[in-house]
C-alpha cells in the first residue's frame, strides 16, 4: 500500500463507504442528526480528499428534525452503475431506509425513495443497508436487522437480505437471514462483492466500541450459502495496544496502484488506559492482500496523521458558507444570516440554549487532537458565544452577553460556570484543546479545554475543563466534537473564525 494518511478523514466521519469510478474515488460517511447530511469526498490519489457536496441538502430528504440524539443518517453505502451513483442509507427514527441517486456525486441527489416491504406497509426495518447487483441485474439490499420501532425495538435479527424492484423501490420477498458472522454482538455493516467469480459478504461485528472488528464469508451466489473465513476477524484492535482502536465497519475497494484497500472507522483514544476518544469515530484505511486460498487478509490499521491545518474565515470578505459548516437538525443556511450585516454572519437567538435539541448553532468538526479556535463575535445586541458540542447534554462554551462573559461546562445534569465582567460588544472568545497534564503520573484524560476571552487586548483565562467529559465513551455518542458559534437571545454576529490544530 502506498504511504497514506491515517486518519483518511479527520474528525467525526464514521461508517465510511467508498466506490471507485475510473481514476477517482468517492467516499460517503454518516451524519446522524446533523445537516447537511452525508458528506461526499472525492480523491484522485487516496491521499488528498476534497469535500465536493452532500447527499441531503434540502428539507425533506432526511427527516432528522425530530429524531432523538443518535438518530438520523446511519451508515450509507455508495455505489456506481451505468453512469449513476447510488446511495442507500437508513434515516433512523426518521424516514426509514432510503435510496438516493445522482448523475454527479457532488449532487444534486434525488429526494430519496423509501425501500418498501413486500406488502408496501412501510420501509424495510433495519440499518446499514448495502446495495449490489447480481450477474443477471437482480438488485440485492443486504442489511443489519436491528428493529428500530414498535414493541420489538432493539431486537436484532442478524444480517438480512431482500431482492428489490428498484424502479418501484419494493422488496420482492420477505427478508431472508444470511450469514451473520462468528457470534460477535451487533452484526452490521454488510457489503457484498463479487471477486473472481465468488461472492464475498463482509460485515462488522463485536459492537462499534473496543470489540469492533471485520469478518467475512463467501459463496457462489449473492444469496449464499456462505462459508466462514477461517481467519476471522480479518481486522480488530481489541485487546491490543494499537493507537487506532474500534477498527471495523469496513468497505473494500481497488486503490490507485491496483492494490486492494479497506476503508473503515476507528478512534484515537488517549489517557492512562487509553479510555477516551475525543474526536469520535474517524475514517481510516488499511491494506488488503488476497491470499492463495482466495481469502482476503487485512492489515492492522496504522496511524499516520496529516500535518497540522489552519482555517481562517473573515466574514467581511466571505459571504457564503462552505460545506464544512453543519447544524443540529437544521440546515446551516436556515440559521446563518449573511444579509443583515456586510461584515458578519449573524445568528438570531430565540431563547433556545445548547441544551435544546435544536439550538441556534452552526459549527465545524474538530479535526485534530490539539486544537485552538478563536471566534471574534459582536454580542452587543444579544447573548451567545463559542461552544464545543457532543450533544444537548454534553457541551462546553464561553458566552458573552448580559454584562458578563461566562465559561460553562454542561456534563449531563452537572453544570459549572465561571464569569468575568464584560460591558462591550466585540470580543474574541477562545476554546483550546490541549494535551493533558500528567500531574506527576500518567494522564487520566484525553485532553483539557482551556476557555478564555480577549478583552481590550488582554487574554483572560476563565476555566480549564477535563476533556474526557466530551468524548465518545463518556457521552456514548455516535458523532464527535463539533465546534461552533451559537445565539441564545438577540443578535450575535460572528466577524471572524480562526481554527488551527495538529496531532503531535
Amino acid at each position: 500500500m502506498p504511504a497514506l494518511y491515517n486518519p483518511l478523514l479527520n474528525g467525526f466521519h464514521p461508517d465510511p463507504s467508498v466506490v471507485r469510478v475510473g481514476e477517482e474515488w468517492f467516499l460517503a460517511t454518516s451524519t446522524f442528526e446533523y445537516l447537511p447530511g452525508i458528506p461526499i469526498h472525492r480523491s484522485t490519489d487516496f491521499k488528498r480528499w476534497e469535500l465536493i457536496g452532500h447527499v441531503a441538502t434540502r428539507p425533506g430528504q432526511l427527516a432528522v428534525e425530530g429524531v432523538p440524539t443518535a438518530g438520523g443518517a446511519w451508515a450509507p453505502t455508495i455505489r456506481h452503475r451505468d453512469g449513476v451513483f447510488h446511495l442507500v442509507v437508513t434515516d433512523a427514527m426518521g424516514r426509514g431506509m432510503l435510496h438516493f441517486t445522482a448523475a454527479d456525486a457532488a449532487g444534486p441527489w434525488s429526494d430519496g425513495d423509501l425501500i418498501l416491504t413486500q406488502d408496501r406497509s412501510g420501509s424495510l426495518d433495519g440499518i446499514d443497508p448495502d446495495i449490489a447487483w447480481g450477474e443477471d441485474g437482480t438488485v440485492y439490499i443486504t442489511f443489519s436487522g436491528l428493529v428500530l420501532g414498535g414493541e420489538d425495538a432493539g431486537r436484532h435479527l442478524g444480517i438480512q437480505q431482500v431482492r428489490v424492484d428498484l424502479e418501484n423501490h419494493v422488496a420482492l420477498e420477505e427478508p431472508r437471514s444470511v450469514w451473520s458472522g462468528t457470534g460477535g454482538q451487533f452484526p452490521e455493516a454488510p457489503h457484498l462483492y463479487v471477486v473472481d467469480g465468488r461472492w464475498y459478504l463482509m460485515i462488522a461485528e463485536g459492537g462499534t466500541e473496543r470489540g469492533h472488528g471485520v469478518s467475512i464469508a463467501r459463496g457462489d451466489s449473492p444469496e449464499g450459502p456462505f462459508e466462514t473465513a477461517p481467519q476471522n476477524p480479518l481486522v480488530s484492535a481489541r485487546s491490543t495496544i494499537r493507537p487506532v482502536q474500534n477498527t471495523g465497519h469496513g468497505d473494500l475497494v481497488i486503490g490507485p496502484d491496483g492494490d486492494w484497500l479497506c476503508v473503515l472507522l476507528g478512534v484515537r483514544p488517549r489517557s492512562m488506559t487509553r479510555a477516551f476518544s475525543a474526536l469520535g469515530r474517524e475514517t481510516f484505511v488499511t491494506a488488503v492482500r488476497w491470499q492463495d486460498d482466495g481469502w482476503p487478509a487485512i492489515a492492522p490499521v496504522p496511524l499516520s496523521p496529516r500535518p497540522g491545518t489552519r482555517t481562517a474565515i473573515d466574514f467581511g470578505e466571505t459571504r457564503e458558507l462552505d460545506g464544512e459548516w453543519i447544524a443540529v437538525r437544521a440546515l446551516p443556511a436556515s440559521l446563518a444570516d449573511l444579509t443583515t450585516r456586510p461584515d458578519a454572519l449573524v445568528l438570531h437567538g430565540d431563547g433556545r440554549t445548547l441544551n435544546d435539541p435544536r439550538p441556534v448553532f452552526v459549527g465545524r468538526r474538530q479535526e485534530h487532537l490539539n486544537s485552538a479556535v478563536t471566534a471574534r463575535i459582536d454580542a452587543g445586541d444579544g447573548t451567545g458565544g463559542l461552544a464545543v458540542r457532543y450533544d444537548e447534554r454534553f457541551h462546553v462554551e464561553v458566552e458573552a452577553g448580559g454584562g458578563v462573559i461566562t465559561a460553562r461546562a454542561v456534563i449531563a445534569d452537572l453544570v459549572q460556570e465561571w464569569t468575568t465582567p464584560f460591558s462591550g460588544g466585540v470580543v474574541d472568545l477562545h476554546i483550546d484543546s490541549r494535551p493533558p497534564t500528567a500531574d506527576g503520573g500518567f494522564p487520566r484524560t484525553s485532553d483539557e479545554f482551556h476557555l478564555a476571552a480577549t478583552v481590550g487586548g488582554e487574554r483572560i483565562e476563565l476555566a480549564r475543563i477535563d476533556g474526557r467529559f466530551l468524548s465518545s465513551e463518556t457521552a456514548e455518542s455516535f458523532t464527535g466534537r463539533v465546534i461552533g458559534v451559537y445565539a441564545v437571545s438577540g443578535d450575535v454576529a460572528l466577524l471572524s473564525w480562526n481554527a488551527e490544530g495538529d496531532d503531535e
